[in-house]
């Protein structure tokens, strides 16, 4: 039975939401405003036909919009897009009763993403590379995507060739590919074992096509030129797949925040400091304590740190600061401080900085409901909010990164 439904306003996930006698109903691809008719089947709306159109609605960038599961808000206008995510944030704070100046969101351009994966599988001689439908493990084979990086569309074809000659089983299978200074660095995982003819000729095709490297389940098949990525001058030489905030334009505006905010500290310590995104900055100005759980990306921070003099002294520690947080204590050597946790936030990192003398701290965050939780943590600790700032560089996605800047009087100060 299909129904006539009128959107209320944009879900998290970028759906339209009608209020309906038997719940919220959520529509893939409308907009606040709009009437449409619909199937609906467990509270999600299937077979849209649109009724009544929003002036917001616009046309989408890409031919591949509403059936490939990368972007789910392209035919918002670029206004209200803008709106909607920085909303997200501040909803997300005020749902914590966190009361902070949530600023305009900072904008994502086009052709900017620098990382992407590929969901790839062989059917019969041919390949399937691109991305998933939502909710769903049909591949969309992608020729255009205007999100991406003009270095990763442009290999599409090299991709797609390189995709069928490593794999080496019917089963999907996932490709992240990275634009470095070198060249591009693929790695895939899941494709099946490598046979001694494959692994010949994808090693010639990676090297015919001027991909700088190639890992197939975490082995490095061949690396024809070292992937390096720029961390504010500094060369850090990526491990295969390691984390790589997903544009250089919100690399820069973070990292711009962050060290304006701690700018003056003598003694800095970086937690989930990856391979150096901030640490590497910091030590222009200071010395820098970096932690980090994964052991790859903590070598690729060090040896960059050891590769440039210039830097102040820079120590490393490898520690898995979901278990095992650095203590009050232990950050109370510090006078500034700067963490960009995964998606599941720092929650029992952040009840040892709320009880540390640490004056300043720079929250990163790439999940609004987390950071929301962590920065309540901290202002019950005695840290006030002086400014929270939603960066894009998700494009068109439901995703949004913030950077959160705290200070907590000196003792005996309001």
């Amino acid at each position: 039975m299909r129904e006539t439904l009128t959107i209320d306003h944009l879900g998290a996930q970028g759906d339209g939401v009608a209020h309906t006698a038997a719940g919220s109903v959520f529509v893939p691809f409308a907009l606040p405003g709009e009437t449409v008719e619909a199937a609906v089947h467990k509270g999600r709306a299937q077979k849209m036909v649109l009724r009544t159109a929003s002036p917001h609605r616009v046309d989408p960038a890409c031919r591949h919009f509403g059936a490939c599961g990368g972007c789910s808000v392209q035919h918002l206008d670029d206004a209200s897009y803008r709106d909607w995510k920085r909303d997200k944030v501040a909803r997300a704070l005020a749902a914590r009763g966190v009361e902070a100046d949530v600023a305009p969101l900072m904008a994502c351009p086009e052709g900017a993403r620098r990382r992407v994966t590929f969901t790839a599988r062989r059917l019969g001689p041919d390949i399937l590379l691109g991305f998933n439908v939502p909710q769903s493990h049909h591949i969309v084979v992608v020729e255009e995507c205007p999100v991406s990086a003009p270095a990763i569309t442009e290999a599409l074809g090299d991709l797609r060739r390189l995709a069928t000659t490593v794999a080496a089983t019917p089963k999907a299978f996932h490709m992240a590919v990275t634009a470095t200074g070198a060249g591009l660095d693929i790695a895939v995982d899941g494709a099946g074992q490598l046979g001694a003819k494959q692994r010949r000729t994808a090693i010639d095709l990676t090297l015919s096509a001027g991909f700088a490297r190639l890992t197939v389940n975490g082995e490095v098949v061949v690396e024809g030129r070292k992937p390096e990525v720029n961390f504010g001058g500094v060369a850090v030489a990526i491990p295969p797949a390691g984390f790589l905030q997903a544009t250089m334009d919100a690399e820069t505006a973070m990292a711009k925040l962050v060290r304006e905010h701690l700018d003056g500290a003598r003694y800095c310590v970086d937690l989930f400091a990856g391979s150096g995104t901030f640490a590497l900055r910091l030590a222009q100005a200071g010395r820098v304590h970096a932690v980090e759980g994964d052991a790859a990306a903590l070598a690729a921070l060090d040896q960059a740190a050891r590769r440039t003099p210039s830097l102040k002294p820079v120590t490393v520690e490898k520690r898995d600061l979901f278990h095992r947080p650095m203590t009050a204590k232990e950050l109370n050597a510090f006078d500034a401080l700067v963490f960009d946790p995964p998606r599941a936030g720092a929650e029992l990192q952040c009840c040892q900085i709320a009880k540390s003398t640490v004056r300043r701290v720079a929250a990163v965050s790439c999940n609004p409901g987390t950071l929301a939780r962590d920065l309540a943590i901290l202002v019950d600790g005695g840290y006030r909010i002086e400014r929270v700032v939603p960066i894009d560089q998700f494009l068109w996605s439901p995703h949004v990164e913030a950077v959160a800047l705290l200070r907590k009087p000196a003792p005996g100060r309001n």
